[in-house]
């Protein structure tokens, strides 16, 4: 088995290798860090949309039971009419005979 010397040379590309990978860190730490943001920013983008998701279906729901109360009402309203029509009907028919 051979031991090889360290020499200056040698010394110095290590610290040049070391000080590249402490640059890498370094600059893989700070792309962790703006990953880490972009995705609380992303957690709270998904909150907001869902919270107006939630609110948005309330108030579909609220649409369709006043359009329920509506149609119920018309519904109403309708055979009141048909009523009051066939009375007249009947009145009309009455006066003819006479």
């Amino acid at each position: 088995m051979t031991t090889e010397r360290w020499n200056d040379e040698m010394l110095d590309e290590l610290a040049s290798t070391v000080g590249e990978m402490r640059d890498s860190m370094t600059q893989m730490r700070e792309s962790i860090s703006e990953v880490k943001d972009s995705v609380d920013g992303l957690r709270v983008t998904a909150q907001a949309l869902l919270q107006v998701a939630a609110q948005t279906q309330q108030r579909m729901d609220m649409f369709e039971e006043e359009m329920d109360l509506i149609k119920q009402r018309q519904t109403e309203s309708d055979q009141r009419f048909n009523v009051l029509l066939e009375e007249v009907r009947f009145l009309i028919r009455g006066k003819q005979e006479d």
